[in-house]
């Protein structure tokens, strides 16, 4: 799945289905559809019991996820001819959040995939680009994929982590989802990380 599903449900189908003892949710709206950085329900593993939340999507990234932005950011400003100091910039790069994780053997992930980390996604369909659908000169579509026509409640399997700081940031992201049958009769596995974070965080492209 590509940075965008949907969730068309309602809260009581989701505490059902989880068993959760917590409702956090709020007002659920019946229809979201979810990019990077928005709010997304999610139930996570608390001391309390099993709880119902809104978090946003998108982990704290890696070292080097940083490094490689600021890579990226200093050789454009080289290609404009400005001095830069490349430690500053470093310093300075903001941390859109990352939604893709695949390397779940590295030191940076491992810390939240144990037990008291992992949570559920709700979802009913997910998006992937198609390539094949694409108009000349146009941009490329997205086809979507649900269990079958009737696009039941599913779950992503997910990771959560909460911040040091005072007020709590937690999040959530999803993992190596099962092949799934798409609407249009395709069967597609993508094993991935997918993140959540309440703090505010810009997308990173």
């Amino acid at each position: 799945m590509c940075n965008l599903y949907n969730v068309t449900t309602n809260q009581l189908a989701v505490l059902q289905a989880t068993r959760a003892m917590i409702d956090s949710l709020g007002n659920l709206e019946p229809s979201l559809d979810i990019y990077p950085d928005y709010k997304a329900p999610i139930v996570r593993n608390t001391p309390a019991g099993r709880e119902a939340a809104m978090v946003r999507w998108g982990l704290p990234s890696s070292k080097q996820a940083l490094f490689q932005a600021a890579s990226k950011r200093a050789d454009k400003l080289r290609a404009k001819g400005k001095e830069i100091n490349f430690d500053e910039l470093l310093k300075m790069e903001p941390d859109g959040g990352t939604t893709n994780v695949r390397n779940t053997s590295s030191k940076h992930w491992t810390r939240w995939l144990g037990v008291e980390n992992r949570c559920l996604v709700p979802f009913t369909r997910f998006a992937e680009l198609d390539p094949a659908s694409k108009a000349e000169g146009g941009r490329t579509p997205n086809a979507w994929f649900a269990a079958n026509e009737t696009q039941p409640l599913l779950f992503f399997a997910g990771a959560c982590e909460r911040s040091r700081k005072a007020l709590s940031r937690p999040t959530c992201s999803d993992f190596s989802p099962p092949s799934r049958t798409g609407l249009s009769g395709q069967s597609i596995r993508r094993p991935c990380l997918r993140s959540f974070d309440l703090a505010t965080r810009r997308r990173r492209g």
